[in-house]
């Protein structure tokens, strides 16, 4: 394991637990979730820890590149129900805006904003299409150090609304933001906002590709989708896509590329459009889409 603060000394202790501590507190003033600091002794749902550039991760998991030193691959955190989030502990972390330092001639990098979204994956959220999002992949680049409502309709339509109370769900839907308008306001007033339907608009939906084959699976259940028998024979570049994106690594527990085959665990995260494209000199051999949608 690695230690809770960087070797080099950008910030001390208190300070790093301080970081840490401000980022979790984003995520449970958005979420249904109250976050407690455990001794290290004590096993905990997730982990931290600052790590060298050689620690192994890269060489088991493809999705967290290898650590650099300084700039490049600031941090990694794996999905639930791992539990892990790793800094890169040749950064230069502080505590406030990321900026170039011309004294210092490296960046100083804001340690809460890449705690918060390391956290947001460790929870089960991935990259988000929305640019303003926190949890979009060029978020620290453009210095989105803010959870918005994107990212709260991720973690809610994970988790369940920000409203603490378990009837008020069911409480919606049977129409008491009208009728028991008093009621609601005060103990579930989320769930009459933006918990019904997503609260801005986001990216437009990736249209669905003509012949797109629907797959209706229950929660948890592992679905296996094939490009063709004949893909094989084609000898051409096979890439896997998701609403568009394209599919760089397999996730352990969420997706599993496997050549023509993709493994996909149901789930909301992983809902959407999956496409594979079988190009050779840029002509496109085979295209094949398959729409997974979740059953609860």
């Amino acid at each position: 394991m690695g230690s809770l603060q960087p070797n080099l000394p950008t910030l001390n202790e208190k300070d790093t637990e301080k970081g840490i501590a401000d980022a979790f507190q984003m995520w449970s003033e958005v979420s249904p979730f109250n976050f407690t600091e455990v001794p290290a002794n004590v096993s905990a749902d997730i982990k931290i820890g600052f790590y060298s550039i050689n620690h192994t991760d890269c060489w088991e998991v493809p999705s967290h590149p290898c650590f650099d030193g300084i700039t490049g691959e600031l941090a990694h955190a794996f999905f639930p129900s791992h539990g892990e989030i790793h800094f890169d502990d040749f950064e230069h972390w502080i505590l406030g805006k990321t900026y170039f330092s011309w004294r210092k001639v490296v960046w100083l990098t804001d340690l809460v904003h890449i705690a918060a979204h390391e956290i947001g994956h460790s929870l089960g959220l991935m990259h988000s299409l929305n640019s303003n999002s926190l949890m979009h992949k060029n978020a620290t680049l453009t210095r989105k150090d803010k959870i918005t409502r994107d990212d709260m309709w991720g973690i809610w339509r994970l988790y369940g609304c920000l409203d603490r109370l378990d009837e008020c769900p069911s409480w919606a839907l049977k129409g008491f933001c009208e009728k028991r308008h008093t009621l609601m306001k005060k103990h579930c007033p989320f769930s009459c906002d933006f918990c019904i339907d997503p609260p801005i608009p986001t990216n437009a939906p990736t249209p669905v590709p003509p012949r797109t084959k629907v797959r209706r699976v229950s929660k948890g259940r592992n679905v296996t989708i094939r490009c063709g028998r004949k893909v094989a024979h084609k000898k051409g570049i096979l890439q896997w896509f998701k609403d568009g994106e394209l599919l760089e690594f397999s996730y352990p527990g969420y997706i599993a590329m496997m050549g023509s085959k993709l493994s996909i665990i149901a789930n909301a995260i992983n809902e959407g459009t999956y496409t594979c494209l079988v190009k050779k000199k840029g002509k496109i051999l085979t295209k094949y889409s398959w729409q997974l949608i979740v059953k609860e």
